[in-house]
């Protein structure tokens, strides 16, 4: 989710419907017809939709910059002129620098005759501040560098709504910032400058407005035509981009527009890309493919946004862009299902690959790094069933398989990939998180040996000592610059510097993370809760961080349990914050951070209340959701100042302060916790963009130096709310930490203020940093990465760019993240050495031992470590897999197959696949025995229950307890009956006499109504589906049913088979006839009343319906007319 670009057409479009919604005048609102061509127009049959004669231009519609100068734009033709036009461009080849892609999508619209006078400049774009806008008094293909020309001018988050058009005459026309402006010139004859201004000034107004509220985050007019006479106002050329996270916010108003997100200029989207994003929109996880060479040797399977980025880079660093053939990631839990899917896809398209290197086996790079909460196990089982399916393909062309993974489960997940390799012959080297996140990268491409061998060497390999990697340069780098590190938090700031630590610092440091910061978590995110809460333990903290949870949809205030080490602790849940709050005040409590869990479609309403309405108590809140629109993050961003209030996010993991507090789930499972030394403090702060990365950050330096200090992970959307220098600045003013790690990204500007602040003295400790997102420079095109706001906006926004440039302001930066580590623990040995670090200190650092803790069961039994027997037994469904199953049959292929309510009944009721004939049956007979009328004993009661006020399920139930021997019940007697005697090869005449002489009667026979002269239709429509459509001669008990029937209408005519006899012994020649029972199974079925279950079932229908009936007709409570009734009391008390 992130800007993205849109057609001209689809902008033009929303601007005309937003403008014909809102009753815009109609000198503004002049966009007119036009004709859009995609590659399914069939331009031979095209007809113009403009008038006659009208004029028009013709240029392609792909994100092609600079179309006029390129000469792909004609002017002032008719329809067929343009068309012919579009027909020899349409699938030609355009090449613009490096980067090339086939012309397909076109656009005709009206040709406006203007003067060059009258061309127009504008720009508004998103910045961190709000909305700049960019507006030049000339226009067009030679308005030349609009940066250095344009009039700037930026309307805040507070000012959105409260702008007017005499703001924007007077900001962006006014003679005080547009003096050379011709329709300044009082002189001149062609403008009246004040009615030009105010002309103007309405247009740019509403412009922005529509801009606002539609959730542009780019849109660029050159030229905009304004006609001298202000007859009317002309968009002629149109770039714009649109904040695909409103979406949901703006669905209604872009559904009928916005139909496509197009690729970049320079990529077609592949099948396998739509494939995979088909897949994305029908998950929470997140699912990414960028196919950047079909022909590549190298291929990607890689857990995380972040981590995703890292491995192309060092792909790409090491030599190899034009060998990798792809850019992904699968995040956020996929199931197994779903990795799978998404594996098989990278693998057909690895498999596909018709690559140069013929001398060198293809590679499938299988990356991640440690991640916080998906089960790593579960995700490479998907993997590995994608790796079986193609195994003879992969060992055919001596596939190279490297794996490294860390996070929850990630023991067996490993182990399981080793095991594959073995079992399918491939040549999978598998490593853990004790292995460097992108060390498998050179391993995989230049041997472990080399990979190694380039490790160790000593020699320097650059003039320039910055970005390199060695130690002896790191060392001499180091020893060129100045360094300090304050000894207490205030004392040690230098009075002459005062000014240099403005307000952020001191915002900064009014809040501080500690064993006493106390928290809300809001919503219902017990797994979090219990993160932290084990976090606190093996941190030795007094009380647990979590004071109280808030979920709006509770049903009231409780409590939840949860652990504390191996106690159960109750931790109270409200339906409000004000609630939760008033512990600070009934219970002396110091809660003054919010974990925020709220999702994308709530956040900014959520926690723009907790801003506005309790700004006195809060000083903190992390926002996890990802994907909330630009303009309301800073609206968020605005809040937060006003009012004090500290936002970390969007889009983050949270962080941690190692020993002190932890936010959700950042670091992690408890194992790597502890791995990672986050139980108590070392020398070293981090900041993060990606929250992923942010674990490996940990692992990285647990293993370079004596640990973290405090680690924060910003958000990887655009204008996170907090920047990376308000946490640097709390990080150089805090005594026990002694190096500063960054890792940003491409994209945005933040790292620049960190340059600023290093040259201003701001940041005096030494600083590691990288700039994830390199590889954008191999490609040639645009490729939007994980995050939202991981795309250069500009030379300035590239990672190689951002690099440079903290290199030369001092910070120690790699050439690859390979040696990320390897500088951290450079610098670590030398402020050991230099006694900025205490030895002694470390040493007792490292003697801490967290206390024990108890696993959680489920999670042990995840792992294996403990196993219980089952309270339950279920054997007809399951609901824990992709989708539901009924009887090993997904429900996708219920429908597939069509096997029917009978096909179902057969799943779940005998878990098997019934034949056709058996279901078809099945459905008949719940049809027959649906209902028998209101007057049956079943009916009636449902209708008396009904009447009585009560609801469906009451009366259902009543109608139900009815069925028995007497009524509806005989099914499972009249199956044993005739079975029975059929069985024991008594004769018809025999099993009627011998019933007789029993004194009982026979089960399915008999009909107060209907006779051997009046059948019962419902028996006659049974006995000719039997007999028509069971298998030959399989009718064996309804033959002998039907026998007893000759004898017993001998005596009396409405001794017939009834309808409950016919169904009862069809339905025992079909389990009997159909071979999927066994004999024992099919008395097995009879004795558990399974022909009475099909009773209940069918005639459920009819009682439903006579309670709507009921319902419907408004009858009221039923009372039994007394002359209906016989009283005998009177005969009792006489005779007593």
């Amino acid at each position: 989710m992130a800007q993205k670009p849109i057609r001209e057409y689809a902008g033009k479009r929303l601007i005309s419907s937003w403008m014909d919604k809102n009753n815009i005048s109609e000198e503004y609102n002049t966009l007119q017809t036009m004709y859009f061509v995609s590659p399914d127009t069939d331009l031979s049959q095209a007809e113009s939709p403009f008038d006659k004669d009208a004029k028009l231009v013709a240029k392609p519609d792909q994100l092609v910059k600079r179309r006029g100068k390129l000469g792909l734009v004609k002017l002032n033709k008719t329809f067929n002129e343009c068309v012919e036009w579009v027909k020899q461009k349409r699938d030609s080849k355009l090449t613009i620098e490096s980067t090339s892609d086939t012309l397909r999508y076109f656009l005709i619209e009206p040709f406006v005759p203007h003067s060059q006078d009258e061309e127009l400049y504008i720009c508004i774009h998103s910045v961190r501040e709000g909305d700049e806008i960019l507006f030049y008094y000339a226009g067009g293909v030679d308005v030349g560098d609009v940066d250095q020309k344009a009039i700037r001018w930026v309307i805040t988050p507070n000012m959105e709504k409260k702008v007017k058009r005499d703001d924007f005459i007077a900001n962006l026309l006014s003679s005080k910032v547009l003096p050379s402006a011709p329709f300044n010139n009082t002189a001149s004859k062609d403008y009246v400058q004040k009615d030009y201004h105010l002309f103007l000034g309405e247009f740019l107004f509403q412009l922005y407005s529509m801009y606002a509220h539609l959730h542009f985050a780019y849109l660029e007019i050159n030229p905009l035509v304004v006609k001298k006479d202000l007859t009317g106002v002309y968009i002629l050329d149109l770039a714009a981009k649109l904040d695909s996270c409103a979406e949901f916010v703006m669905h209604t108003e872009w559904s009928d527009v916005i139909t496509e997100f197009p690729p970049f200029f320079g990529h077609e989207a592949k099948p396998e890309e739509e494939y995979i994003a088909s897949l994305d929109e029908r998950t929470g996880a997140s699912l990414k493919l960028t196919v950047l060479n079909p022909n590549g040797r190298i291929w990607t399977l890689v857990a995380g946004g972040g981590a995703s980025v890292i491995y192309a880079d060092t792909i790409c660093d090491l030599g190899y862009s034009k060998e990798l053939g792809n850019y992904g990631e699968y995040s956020g839990a996929p199931t197994q299902d779903l990795t799978q899917k998404y594996a098989e896809t990278v693998i057909k398209l690895l498999l596909s690959a018709e690559y140069e290197n013929k001398a060198k086996p293809p590679v499938l790079i299988i990356g991640g790094g440690i991640a916080n909460f998906t089960d790593v196990a579960s995700t490479f089982t998907g993997i590995i069933d994608a790796l079986e399916t193609y195994k003879d393909e992969l060992k055919a062309k001596k596939t190279l398989i490297y794996v490294r993974r860390g996070g929850p489960n990630y023991q067996r997940g490993l182990k399981l990939m080793r095991e594959c390799g073995v079992k399918l012959g491939l040549n999978i080297q598998v490593y853990g998180p004790e292995t460097h996140i992108t060390a498998i990268v050179s391993m995989a491409l230049l041997g472990k040996e080399q990979a190694e061998l380039q490790e160790k060497k000593a020699e320097p390999t650059h003039e320039n000592l910055n970005a390199i990697n060695l130690e002896e340069s790191i060392n001499v780098q180091f020893d060129k610059q100045k360094f300090s590190w304050p000894q207490a938090r205030q004392s040690a700031i230098d009075e002459k510097k005062q000014d240099l630590y403005d307000a952020d610092l001191a915002q900064q440091q009014e809040y501080v993370m500690s064993k006493s910061t106390r928290a809300i978590v809001y919503g219902m995110q017990t797994r979090a809760v219990q993160n932290m809460l084990d976090f606190d333990y093996i941190c030795r903290r007094k009380d647990p961080s979590v004071a109280a949870i808030v979920y709006e949809f509770a049903a009231g205030d409780h409590h939840v349990q949860f652990y504390w080490g191996n106690k159960t602790i109750m931790i109270p849940v409200y339906r409000d914050m004000e609630s939760a709050l008033r512990l600070n005040e009934t219970q002396n409590d110091h809660i003054d951070t919010i974990v925020n869990f709220a999702s994308s479609r709530s956040a900014f309403r959520a926690t723009r209340d907790m801003i506005m309405n309790y700004h006195a108590s809060i000083r903190h809140i992390s926002i996890i959701a990802e994907g909330i629109p630009e303009r309301l993050t800073k609206k968020l961003s605005s809040l937060s100042k006003k009012y004090g209030v500290i936002i970390l996010g969007p889009s983050t993991v949270g962080g941690i302060c190692a020993g002190k507090f932890r936010i959700g789930n950042t670091g992690g499972m408890l194992d790597n916790i502890v791995s990672s030394k986050l139980y108590r403090a070392g020398s070293v702060s981090f900041v993060s963009r990606s929250g992923g990365l942010s674990n490996e950050l940990s692992n990285i330096i647990s293993r370079e130096t004596d640990g973290v200090n405090e680690g924060m992970a910003i958000g990887g959307d655009r204008y996170p709310c907090t920047t990376f220098m308000d946490h640097l600045l709390r990080y150089q003013a805090e005594p026990s930490c002694k190096i500063l790690v960054i890792l940003g990204e491409v994209g945005g500007i933040l790292e620049y203020e960190v340059i600023e602040a290093i040259k201003s003295g701001k940041l005096t400790k030494p600083i590691i940093a990288w700039c994830t997102g390199t590889c954008a420079d191999y490609f040639s095109y645009d490729v939007q990465f994980g995050h939202a706001g991981a795309l250069a906006q500009g030379e300035k926004e590239k990672a190689n760019s951002k690099n440079f440039a903290l290199s030369r302001a001092g910070c120690f930066v790699p050439e690859s993240f390979d040696d990320f580590g390897r500088i951290i623990r450079t610098i670590y040995q030398k402020l050991l050495k230099l006694g900025v670090i205490n030895k002694a200190e470390v040493e007792r650092r490292n003697r801490i031992e967290p206390p024990p803790i108890p696993l959680d069961y489920n999670w042990a039994r995840k792992l294996g470590m403990v196993r219980k027997a089952s309270s339950f037994l279920s054997g007809i469904s399951d609901e824990r897999g992709d989708e539901l199953v009924y009887a090993g049959m997904p429900i996708s292929q219920i429908f597939r197959d069509d096997i029917g309510i009978g096909g179902v009944v057969g799943l779940l009721w005998f878990r098997r696949k019934l034949p056709p004939y058996f279901n078809k049956f099945i459905e008949m007979v719940l049809q027959i025995t649906a209902d028998h009328g209101p007057a049956v004993s079943g009916a009636h009661n449902t209708i008396v229950t009904a009447r009585a006020g009560k609801d469906l399920i009451s009366s259902l139930c009543a109608g139900l307890l009815t069925i028995g021997p007497r009524f509806g019940g005989a099914l499972d007697d009249a199956a044993r009956m005739f079975s029975n005697a059929y069985d024991m090869k008594l004769t018809p005449q025999q099993f009627v006499t011998e019933t007789r002489n029993a004194g009982k009667l026979i089960m399915g026979i008999g009909h107060k109504i209907k006779s051997i002269d009046n059948p019962d239709q419902r028996v006659v429509i049974i006995k000719d589906y039997a007999f028509q459509h069971f298998p030959a001669n399989s009718q064996k008990i309804l033959k002998y049913a039907m026998q007893v029937e000759q004898i017993t209408t001998r005596k009396k005519t409405n001794l017939i088979l009834n309808v409950d006899g016919a169904i009862a012994c069809c339905f025992v020649d079909l389990l009997r006839s159909c071979n999927k029972f066994s004999k024992d199974e099919v008395s097995q079925y009879i004795e558990m009343g399974t022909l009475n279950a099909l009773f209940v079932l069918g005639r459920s229908i009819g009682f439903i319906g006579h309670y709507l009936d009921q319902k419907r007709l408004k009858q009221g409570l039923y009372r039994h007319p007394t002359d209906d009734i016989t009283y005998f009391l009177s005969d009792i008390n006489t005779q007593q």
